[in-house]
């Protein structure tokens, strides 16, 4: 008789869909690599073209360009990773999206002149403004690792394994700007006047 967890390696090498709740421990891909199943690209006004490339989800230049995801998604206690490229433009090329409890906020990774990451909004203040707000140079064409984890209590983010952010959000107003960013929700991927590619993404819930 087999056992939960080799029926778990099993149906993930035989790309059975797990469902979107998955199971802690577990990373579950939300890109298969070839289509934008269980995506779909943003309507943002003055967006650029989605495509698939290589393997790769390229978020063409346009003034936002993004893709949302079309199913439901845990609203705490899990994590996301995936991994992108800035391959043309100056301004952000990794922003996410995500739920948070009963709301939503955004991660920004090389926001206003590029270089600026951090979550959008705390207390009514922006990525740029708020005291998770720190500066990254990315370079131009090279693959980064992004990886964030929400808890009702707290938000925690890496790149390349380096701790960005450590948010305690107990008593504080977590939101999204005023625009077109709950286009996105309730999980999305967005790019502002950069060409961007995505890859690589997966969450897993984790223990509450």
């Amino acid at each position: 008789m087999i056992d939960r967890r080799s029926f778990l390696v099993a149906a993930l090498g035989a790309g059975i869909g797990l469902g979107v709740e998955g199971t802690p421990e577990t990373w579950t891909p939300l890109f298969d690599g070839k289509t934008l199943k269980g995506w779909k690209p943003t309507d943002f006004d003055g967006r650029g073209e989605v495509r698939i490339e290589g393997g790769v989800i390229i978020l063409g230049k346009g003034r936002t360009t993004g893709i949302t995801w079309t199913g439901d998604f845990p609203r705490a206690d899990y994590e996301i990773r995936f991994e992108a490229v800035r391959m043309e433009g100056n301004d952000f090329f990794a922003g996410l999206t995500f739920p948070v409890g009963k709301t939503h906020c955004a991660w920004i990774n090389g926001g206003w002149d590029g270089t600026v990451v951090g979550l959008s909004t705390l207390d009514h203040e922006d990525a740029s403004e708020n005291d998770t707000s720190t500066a990254k140079d990315f370079v131009k064409g090279r693959w980064y690792a992004f990886r964030l984890q929400v808890t009702e209590k707290r938000i925690q983010a890496w790149i390349d394994g380096e701790s960005v952010i450590d948010a305690d959000i107990v008593g504080r107003h977590v939101g999204l700007r005023i625009d077109e960013s709950d286009m996105s929700i309730p999980l999305g991927f967005s790019s502002y006047r950069t060409v961007a590619g995505l890859r690589k993404i997966e969450y897993r819930r984790t223990p509450a």
